[in-house]
């Protein structure tokens, strides 16, 4: 089985207070500015320092220091605002500094190293000019700030005959980060699919080999773009170059902006995009996918 070579990925450099460097996806972000005044919330969550103003839009400014564990700074003078927009919502980070963007394969970025726990909050680690970065999991970030709320009984929008069309039949979903990967499982389950999962693209290429080989094939990839050493669209391409397992139906579930990937995906073969987290879009996607696989 061969990989494909890895997809190139820029990522902006940046320093906590305590001197932490640390890489975040260039594509998750909206600007970067000094920080504004902010308006303190007296119930706001002890990590958040307050709402900034930005063009007439309220953004939430989340101390990423204190957020992940560290020593974070003593005011807004202290520090800028990197600004993200990410699963459908917009947030500032607030940092010590900023350095530079690089470039780099998502093939040199590493998954975070054994025994890194929960509390780790990064999604991978890379070497830039013999420094080890460590690549930020914003997502967790977001969650632990404000968790998502429990979903809403999906299942209820479904009618006789999609309770049919989907009843028991098999879907695997890739995605390295848990906060992610437990919402996916939440929604599919509720729908009555038998739902496998994995952290990673190799993983699940090596699942998807191994099902068809054992006469149960998953029909439904549902999968991360950003990923370490294999992303998704490079998975793409291994799976529609894979005699045995190139008609899977591949829905790249994405926290980037849908819009910016659909063309992208297409190009290597991935059936349908959709942003991150809606349980009622990903439903809608779901049926979507098994309809047309119906159809064939």
């Amino acid at each position: 089985m061969s990989l494909a070579t890895g997809e190139a990925l820029s990522l902006l450099l940046f320093r906590l207070h305590s001197g932490r460097l640390l890489g975040i996806n260039l594509l998750k972000i909206n600007e970067i500015i000094d920080c504004p005044a902010l308006t303190k919330l007296p119930s706001r969550h002890p990590n958040v320092r307050g709402i900034a103003m930005l063009r007439g839009a309220a953004v939430t400014v989340i101390d990423l220091a204190s957020a992940i564990g560290e020593r974070g700074g003593n005011s807004e003078d202290d520090g800028c605002l990197i600004v993200t927009e990410l699963s459908r919502s917009r947030q500032g980070l607030h940092v010590k500094s900023v350095e530079r963007i690089v470039q780099c394969s998502t093939r040199d970025v590493r998954p975070p190293p054994p025994g890194s726990g929960s509390r780790a909050f990064i999604t991978g680690v890379t070497q830039i000019d013999d420094t080890i970065v460590q690549i930020l999991d914003i997502e967790k970030v977001m969650h632990d700030i404000a968790p998502a709320m429990e979903v809403a009984p999906v299942d209820q929008l479904l009618e006789t005959q999609d309770e049919r069309l989907l009843q028991g039949r098999r879907v695997l979903i890739v995605d390295d980060s848990q906060v992610a990967l437990q919402q996916t499982v939440n929604v599919l389950r509720q729908l009555g699919l038998d739902c496998s999962t994995v952290r990673s693209a190799q993983a699940a290429l090596q699942q998807l080999h191994d099902y068809h080989e054992a006469g149960m094939p998953f029909e439904l990839l549902v999968s991360d773009i950003e990923m370490p050493e294999l992303d998704g669209y490079s998975l793409v391409q291994e799976i529609r170059s894979s005699n045995d397992i190139r008609d899977t139906y591949v829905l790249l579930h994405t926290s980037l902006d849908s819009t910016m990937n659909t063309e992208r995906a297409r190009a290597v073969g991935a059936n349908a995009v959709l942003t991150k987290f809606s349980a009622v879009d990903l439903t809608h996607a779901t049926l979507e996918a098994f309809r047309k696989m119906s159809e064939r």
